[in-house]
């Protein structure tokens, strides 16, 4: 296995836990350099068989619950770059480890290591101190070792600890006001959970040590059934404090006297009946207490008159009945309130009054809330910054009724009681107004920001766009267990960020009514609607809404559609077809048709006798100067007496240039299309020799020649098809350039090759009648130098 990773070069981080792993022998093989994290956790390790070297790159090290492995398989074993290494249930005698082993002692974590008496913990202890690499400790775990008892001397010869102690997970019965720790006045966090503790007493002792730098204490998990006067006075700027889940029936009215630091105070899940209006007097700083699960039954006056900076107040699962007139005064800075699971049955005014413009967080679930009347004073009045308010589940019969002006002054809740919750971001509403049977339009209409809301059990008979079309911002909808059966996909569609619809155990028919949201749910992906395949049909139980038959819904419009469908295939199939093989011909055929209806060239046509031009120059712009410089001269001057038509020369001014195009193609013998690659991007160009070769291949006249002026592969005449035919039929000239044996003698022949072209008949002749009339020989000498290919009817001429 070790062999496996050793070229993994990027590796950090490997774990071989619960591998029945009995050895590390590997065979001379190195762990990668980049591993810094090995975990090797619930195996089988008797020996480690590694060389000294084999874990020198190891940061953090666990052989936790390796029951077997020894003290001395670490014997010359590298352990200097260890900063964590863990030991927990092992046979390793750590005394004895840390005195053969290279390790830093402060980074071993000593948990589970069977340091159970004070002998082998001052042992211990005297063990670090004299290490000169440990002058002091930042964290020291002892947790899980069976101790029972911590004395004076217990961690006096202990190197001082300036991080967190934890002695959780042992026997402990008393902590002594943490006496046992005298020298180690750093100490910023101290942890005693899982004990069996049962009191915590009064530390106010004359010779009390102060520990000033502990933040934090913990002890969670223990039987504590008191906490007496004065008990944290030793640790005055404790800032966390964690009393929840004992047995706290007793908390002295001075129990917390001193901490006036303390940010954050859990009692939760005790069994504390009653607070007192001094218990909280000197936390002044608190932000956060947790009072959940409890027996409180009332809160009496001022009881948290000096927790104006507490943030978050939770007295949810108790049984309070009732708040005194004051009892709420004091929180002035409250954002969260937690008051679900108690027994309130009216909320008052007094309730919010102290809070009124702080609050965002009231949970009232689960109580027993009850009106009678619809002609109830607004309890929340100026609340404008609530953005989550729970009131479901109320005892036993739920809200019956919900008050007109029930939420006014929330700035959100129905065209009368919801209008003022304007900042609402959650609300739920299930089994609060068992009775509503109709939602008026715009009951919704100022929940702009609403992303949850729950109505379920409300037996809702209606779903509509004018009910819930104002919620452009619900992600989750669930209207589980209401009356309505069908649900207007309009009104789906008007919620574009819903993503979550719950609409189980309502009774919608299985009837062309739903045939739309039938189709809405199967196809909408961005929508999750919940146990959509499980719901039923109520009408019939053997099948489900997601497949009911809704054939009988759509007899005559699956025709047409598939009619329709076919006939879009047909065109969207063949049209591109047809465009490319007919572009050209029904362009053409379109300006030929011009030209003919403005009686441009039907004359023109009437005799070859009576062309105007012995041949008409095809050419881009870009070839212009060869045009001039080589073509020009060699045609028209030179002793040559054609007459050629020219764009810029000729043209008549003024006129349609599609126009000037057919009448040049047709008031000349011939075409001479100067072909290049700037020539074959033209769209002039191509419609030039589309219109020259239908009047080769429709009219036959032998009309068009082709002049190369530079090498051009197949590959780019590959998309040319017309080209490429006229190429296979006609003959054309390539002009030969510089890099020939000899230039000079190549363009002469060029030009007498184009002259002879230019001077045949337009009527296509065959390659006997060619040769009969004393047309273009390719067995003369004037062919010397150029290279000659059959084809169907002619030949190919190239330099």
């Amino acid at each position: 296995m070790i062999e496996s990773v050793s070229n993994l070069t990027r590796l950090k981080c490997l774990d071989l836990c619960n591998n029945n792993l009995t050895s590390l022998n590997h065979s001379n093989v190195s762990l990668p350099k980049s591993l810094t994290i090995l975990y090797l956790c619930r195996n089988n390790l008797s020996t480690l068989g590694c060389e000294q070297s084999f874990l020198g790159f190891i940061q953090l090290l666990d052989f936790s619950y390796n029951p077997g492995l020894p003290t001395m398989a670490f014997q010359g074993v590298d352990l200097s770059h260890i900063n964590y290494l863990r030991l927990r249930s092992t046979n390793v005698k750590v005394v004895e480890f840390l005195n053969i082993s290279n390790v830093n002692a402060g980074h071993v974590d000593f948990s589970g290591t069977h340091l159970k008496n004070d002998s082998l913990l001052i042992e211990l202890c005297r063990l670090l101190k004299r290490k000169r690499k440990v002058k002091w400790i930042k964290n020291m775990n002892l947790e899980s070792n069976g101790i029972e008892n911590v004395t004076n001397k217990t961690l006096s010869s202990c190197p001082n600890i300036r991080g967190a102690l934890d002695l959780s997970r042992n026997e402990l019965k008393t902590t002594s006001c943490l006496n046992f720790l005298n020298g180690h006045t750093q100490l910023n966090r101290f942890t005693a959970e899982y004990n069996r503790l049962t009191s915590l007493p009064s530390c106010k002792t004359p010779n009390m040590v102060i520990f000033p730098n502990v933040k934090t204490i913990s002890y969670r998990y223990n039987r504590i059934l008191s906490v007496n006067s004065h008990a944290f006075y030793n640790t005055p700027d404790l800032k966390t404090l964690k009393l929840n889940i004992n047995k706290i029936a007793y908390l002295n009215i001075t129990a917390l006297k001193g901490l006036k630091s303390l940010e954050i105070l859990r009692l939760d899940n005790n069994l504390l009946t009653e607070l007192f209006s001094d218990s909280f007097a000197d936390q002044i700083e608190l932000k956060t207490l947790n009072l959940r699960n409890n027996r409180i039954a009332a809160i009496f006056e001022r009881t948290f008159h000096s927790l104006k900076k507490l943030n978050i107040l939770d007295l949810g699962g108790n049984k309070i009945t009732h708040f005194a007139s004051s009892g709420l005064d004091g929180l002035e800075s409250l954002s969260k309130f937690y008051l679900d699971g108690n027994n309130l049955k009216t909320i008052d005014t007094s309730l919010c009054r102290v809070f009124q413009d702080t609050l965002t967080v009231l949970d009232l679930q689960s109580n027993q809330i009850r009106f009678l009347t619809e002609h109830t004073s607004s309890p929340f009045m100026n609340l404008s910054k609530l953005n989550d308010l729970k009131l479901d589940g109320q005892r036993p019969y739920g809200l019956t009724i919900l008050p007109r002006n029930f939420f006014r002054g929330l700035n959100s809740l129905s065209p009368r009681c919801l209008h003022d919750l304007k900042s609402l971001k959650f609300l739920t509403l299930d089994n609060c107004c068992v009775g509503v049977t109709q939602l008026q339009p715009g009951i919704f209409k100022n929940q702009k920001k609403l992303s949850k809301l729950i109505v379920e059990n409300m037996v809702i008979q209606n779903f509509s766009r004018e009910v819930f079309g104002d919620l452009t911002q619900l992600q989750t909808l669930q209207l589980n267990r209401n009356g309505m059966q069908s649900i207007p996909v309009d009104a789906l569609e008007s919620l574009p960020k819903l993503r979550y619809l719950d609409m189980r155990t309502i009774p919608l028919t299985c009837t062309c009514t739903n045939t739309l949201l039938q189709n809405w749910t199967l196809n909408n992906t961005n929508v999750q609607v919940v146990y959509l395949y499980n719901m039923p049909c109520p009408n019939n139980r053997k099948h489900n809404f997601y497949n009911f038959d809704t054939k009988v819904c759509y007899i005559d419009l699956g025709e047409y559609l598939f009619l329709s469908t076919a006939v879009l295939v047909f065109l969207l199939t063949f049209t591109p077809l047809l465009y490319v093989k007919l572009y050209w011909k029904m362009k053409y055929s379109y300006y030929v048709f011009r030209s003919w209806f403005n009686e441009q060239w039907r004359r023109i046509r009437d005799k070859e006798e009576n062309c105007k031009y012995d041949a008409f120059i095809s050419y881009n712009s870009s070839d212009e100067q060869w045009v001039m410089d080589q073509l020009l001269p060699n045609l028209e001057g030179n002793g040559s007496s054609f007459k050629l038509c020219l764009h810029h020369r000729d043209f008549e001014l003024g006129r349609d240039i599609v126009d000037n195009i057919v009448t040049a193609v047709y008031g000349s013998r011939k075409t001479i299309c100067v072909v290049s690659r700037n020539f074959l991007s033209s769209e002039w160009c191509s419609l030039e020799i589309q219109l020259a070769s239908y009047r080769l291949f429709d009219e036959h006249r032998d009309v068009l020649l082709l002049v190369f002026l530079e090498p051009i592969s197949e590959r780019q005449l590959s998309s040319y098809h017309r080209m490429r035919k006229i190429m296979l039929k006609k003959t054309y000239l390539q002009w030969p350039g510089s890099n020939c044996t000899d230039p000079t003698q190549a363009q002469e022949l060029f030009w007498n090759q184009l002259r002879k072209a230019i001077g045949t008949g337009s009527r296509v002749e065959t390659k006997e009648n060619e040769e009969r009339k004393g047309g273009v020989n390719l067995e003369s000498k004037e062919t010397e130098g150029f290279e000659t290919h059959n084809s169907d009817e002619n030949y190919y001429l190239l330099p």
